[in-house]
């Protein structure tokens, strides 16, 4: 390690022995010669580093902490990515180096953009959905048939898990979780194991899709998996649902809840909204497959259809609520004429404040922390230890059950950022155990948090680990499905 000459100090005036040390532990700290190396620096030894990645393991107590503490998960990571590249950019300002730190910083926040504008135009399709009521409407179609519970149960799981891989694991589970709280009211231990159910099919259902979590689309958008490819992880996923669903059907009792009556009307314009929103995905699609393009431009030309679309529904609606007046005044229809009075027209730019803003800024700070971490020389310590020493197998494994404990999404954007040296078999593989990791706790997942909280009292954390044995052993099987059904993509390395 090269050394630096230190200037000698000024003489000053005496100073108390408690401001020395302050000084002369801010100097230890701060001092470029602790860490300069050739190129960029190595700081995994020094204490900017211990003190960087202790910020962050208390921003993230913090974030774990986050149902008890009632403080949004965003909070303490925003503030302990801005102190990490602050540490980050004084160590290098002091070595000379200023424009390695800025252009670090830079592509880190590059990437977050282009997966933040992603999540943002899909979230703005599930908000407009919302806002027209598609998803009420499928609500209240399931509470009109007076399923019984095994039927609900089997109903929701596996809806649950065909409709996350395009709106999301957190979207559909919060849907199938309002669905079984309205059916099943009062009965506890089944909307318990329902949302158990609900939890693992939304978080199985969306590994095989690069739209079903945020980590897919992380992986897509890196280029490590095509769309298409994702599809191989079909079978797998369907294991990991189907053995905890079969087991936990098995302590149900097969009775019927009360009738529900609820009658949901679709707003004008819902249908054309689902529509418009599957152009997007193929726009999306196309612009990464035949374009080579990022797959954000495809979302955001989509966010243009959907604003042309609101701009025709608010030209349009005087002259469309004038021939419904009509219609139900020949009805002598009370009910749907009182309805028209509360009528707003659609916005746009509504639904786009209505985005989960706090995930979406608590990815910015989780993305920009571990890529700072990544800079100092962190991650590739960790990927020396787990895919060099361990192997890539067992590392992705092991991964999968932290992502439990620890989200998964600095999980991921740890393991793209160390860019390991692994077969197309092995990113499938870490898609497929980041993805449904999660379900062995009812913290491991933002379908699992925000159920604890939409069903508080009902499903908590005690009543998911209940069922973690069986949930493990789901996670097991998928992963052995996909090592023997996809066993010739592992073919480059072992």
């Amino acid at each position: 390690m090269p050394t630096i000459e230190r200037i000698a100090p000024r003489p000053r005036r005496p100073a108390r022995w408690s401001s020395f040390l302050v000084f002369a532990i801010l100097t230890l700290v701060f001092s470029p010669a602790a860490h300069a190396v050739t190129g960029t620096l190595d700081m995994t030894g020094s204490l900017v580093g211990v003190l960087a990645v202790s910020i962050f393991v208390l921003a993230y107590a913090l974030v774990m902490g986050e149902e008890k503490l009632h403080m949004r998960k965003s909070k303490p990571v925003l503030v302990a990515a801005g102190i990490i590249w602050a540490l980050i950019g004084w160590v290098y300002v002091q070595s000379g180096m200023p424009n390695e730190a800025e252009h670090a910083f830079r592509e880190t926040l590059l990437e977050f953009t282009e997966l933040m504008l992603f999540l943002l135009v899909a979230m703005t399709y599930i908000n407009a959905m919302e806002e027209r009521r598609v998803f009420d409407a499928l609500r209240s179609w399931m509470v009109r048939k007076g399923f019984s519970y095994r039927q609900l149960f089997w109903i929701t799981g596996v809806l649950a898990f065909l409709i996350s891989p395009i709106a999301d694991n957190l979207t559909t589970a919060l849907l199938m979780c309002a669905v079984v709280t309205k059916v099943a009211e009062g009965d506890k231990r089944f909307i318990n194991l329902c949302c158990v159910n609900i939890v693992v099919a939304a978080n199985a259902g969306g590994a095989f899709s690069p739209f079903g979590d945020i980590t897919t689309l992380m992986v897509w958008q890196a280029g490590m998996v095509q769309f298409y490819e994702f599809f191989e992880l079909l079978v797998p996923s369907l294991v990991n649902f189907l053995i905890p669903a079969v087991v936990m059907s098995a302590f149900i009792k097969n009775r019927k809840p009360d009738s529900v009556q609820e009658d949901v009307w679709l707003k004008r314009g819902a249908l054309r909204i689902i529509a418009l929103f599957l152009l997007t995905v193929a726009t999306a699609v196309a612009c990464h497959t035949l374009l080579n393009l990022p797959p954000v431009l495809g979302m955001m030309t989509g966010l243009g259809y959907l604003q042309f679309f609101g701009y025709y529904l608010r030209r349009t609606l005087p002259r469309s609520l004038e021939k419904k007046r009509t219609r139900y005044s020949q009805r002598g229809d009370d009910k749907k004429l009182a309805q028209l009075g509360s009528v707003v027209p659609f916005d746009v730019f509504n639904r786009v404040a209505r985005a989960e803003w706090d995930t979406l800024l608590f990815f910015y700070g989780v993305v920009m922390c571990v890529g700072g971490l990544g800079f100092m020389g962190y991650l590739g310590l960790l990927s020396e230890a787990l895919y060099t020493g361990w192997g890539a197998t067992w590392a992705n494994i092991a991964l999968g059950l932290i992502s439990a404990v620890v989200d998964n999404i600095p999980v991921m954007f740890a393991v793209l950022t160390m860019q390991p040296e692994m077969s197309h078999g092995h990113w499938l593989l870490i898609t497929l155990t980041a993805g449904v990791g999660g379900s062995l706790l009812s913290i491991g997942s933002a379908a699992g948090v925000a159920l604890m909280g939409q069903a508080r009292g009902n499903y908590t954390f005690m009543g998911h680990l209940r069922w973690a044995p069986v949930i493990a052993l789901g996670y097991i099987a998928s992963v052995a499905t996909h090592l023997w059904l996809n066993a010739d993509s592992f073919a480059v390395f072992n």
